[in-house]
């Protein structure tokens, strides 16, 4: 008996008869199974299940969800509670990182500065992501003068700086005399009508790719319109590279919210904001009597903004088959 004999009459046994041609057909392996296709949506969540860095950010992102939604269950304290004879006092069982320079808990403040940062960052995101699928998909699904005028915005939009854009139209509205909620819809205009170029531009990249496939060459055959094609054939193909630019925007504007507030154009009290409270603890004379009301909120802001950029950054790798 030959070698593969020998294998085939120990290692491969054969099933109990079926029908011609499936898994369980006369002489056919145990071991042989129909295997499904994985879409690359499916390719990337398997790759995504072995980063531990990855699950890492998503607990740091989904922690600081929750202290968003409710900062109750993370403090007791209220943060507008201040008290001059508890003036730059020791981390104790009240106030576990102890007290600034005006008597105000920092870890409350804290927790309460993480609603603001996170809603102008998550309606900024909201706002620039409508903007870049409108425009990216606009502009690649009909190209010609259309893609040309588009660019040229893009363009436009790229040469303007973030910061100092954002730093001279917020003094307008605090000249306007707005109160904190406008200033919340205008933190939420300029970082999202300034910050869609990137995702825009991912978008019409995939877009232009995704025209010229056989299945939206059939979808024109079978009489689909051009809204119906974009919507439901091209749009769902595009959403995974334009995922990962708006999660890592997600992280810069509100680092971008701290920075601008930090420069003294952002929310006033009673709102809290973690660009707010850096900036009250900045001087260098209160740093050196007490840094723990710098350092706590600073902490809070590096590791959501870092949570949200390595989210984006590894699901990119995910998804590109050149960097896995």
């Amino acid at each position: 008996m030959s070698d593969f004999e020998t294998v085939t009459a120990t290692e491969l046994h054969t099933a109990a008869p079926g029908p011609a041609g499936e898994p369980n057909a006369p002489g056919q392996p145990h071991t042989m199974e129909v295997s499904k296709p994985r879409s690359a949506a499916a390719d990337a969540w398997r790759d995504l299940r072995r980063r531990p860095l990855f699950w890492a950010a998503v607990a740091i992102a989904l922690l600081v969800l929750v202290i968003t939604a409710v900062p109750s269950l993370f403090t007791s304290g209220d943060p507008l509670a201040c008290s001059l004879s508890n003036q730059n006092a020791a981390p104790s069982g009240a106030a576990i990182f102890g007290y600034d320079y005006q008597g105000c808990d920092v870890y409350t403040r804290a927790i309460y500065g993480t609603r603001n940062s996170m809603m102008i960052g998550f309606f900024s995101a909201l706002f620039a992501g409508f903007l870049a699928i409108l425009a990216g998909l606009t502009s690649g699904f009909f190209g010609g003068w259309i893609d040309a005028v588009i660019s040229r915005v893009v363009d436009i939009v790229l040469g303007l700086p973030l910061i100092l854009a954002g730093l001279v139209l917020m003094n307008r509205i605090d000249n306007a005399g707005g109160g904190n909620g406008a200033r919340i819809a205008g933190f939420v205009l300029i970082l999202g009508g300034l910050g869609w170029t990137t995702a825009a531009r991912v978008v019409r990249s995939s877009v232009i790719t995704a025209k010229n496939q056989d299945y939206v060459a059939a979808a024109r055959m079978l009489g689909a319109g051009s809204g119906r094609i974009m919507l439901r054939h091209i749009l769902p193909n595009a959403l995974a590279p334009f995922l990962v630019v708006i999660t890592i925007a997600l992280g810069t504007f509100i680092a971008a919210e701290a920075s601008l507030s930090f420069l003294g154009v952002g929310l006033e009290p009673p709102a809290q904001s973690w660009g707010q409270q850096i900036s009250a603890a900045s001087p260098i004379g209160l740093v050196r009597t007490n840094p723990i009301p710098l350092l706590v909120p600073s902490t809070f802001l590096a590791l959501t903004v870092l949570a949200f950029i390595i989210m984006g950054d590894k699901i990119r790798e995910a998804f590109d088959p050149k960097l896995r």
